[in-house]
């Protein structure tokens, strides 16, 4: 399986990484992606920016180790995570997650399962600003039970 994991600061193109993940791969009959926005609203607070850091290294490793397990469990040719860090604004694109496999039922779980491992473990941490001021953003038990139905157990759950 051809994997690659991107921690940037730039904004991403959708066409240009989906092309990168299916360029000379014949088998690929399939492709998915979902991609990830700051929203304006958390809860009942209106957000105004979201900051996301990461510990260099250590992220990309724990995520690539994830996409090794997801090749594992699904029949899939790649995958790809492209995951920005920095300020952003609303409606700024934070993460994609892109599958490819010879049907689309594979990228569709592959993808599911990548998205719930990246919500949950992947060493991030979120600040949102509101019109209230700021907070880091702390786990959330949908999250956590999302990735219980891959049969792993969160890190953050107690």
């Amino acid at each position: 399986m051809s994997y690659s994991v991107s921690i940037q600061k730039e904004d991403f193109d959708l066409s240009f990484e989906v092309a990168r993940l299916r360029k000379g791969d014949a088998r690929v009959g399939a492709v998915c992606s979902f991609v990830g926005t700051v929203r304006s609203h958390a809860g009942h607070e209106a957000v105004t920016s979201l900051e996301l850091e990461h510990y260099p290294g250590m992220t990309e490793k724990s995520i690539e180790k994830m996409m090794s397990l997801a090749s594992a469990r699904f029949d899939i040719w790649g995958a790809r995570v492209v995951h920005r860090v920095g300020l952003l604004s609303l409606e700024d694109q934070i993460v994609l997650v892109a599958v490819s496999s010879a049907h689309r039922g594979e990228s569709f779980k592959a993808c599911e399962f990548l998205m719930d491992y990246l919500k949950t473990q992947a060493p991030f941490w979120k600040r949102e600003s509101t019109s209230e001021g700021s907070h880091w953003v702390d786990a959330r038990v949908s999250d956590d039970q999302a990735l219980e139905k891959w049969g792993i157990q969160s890190l953050n759950a107690s």
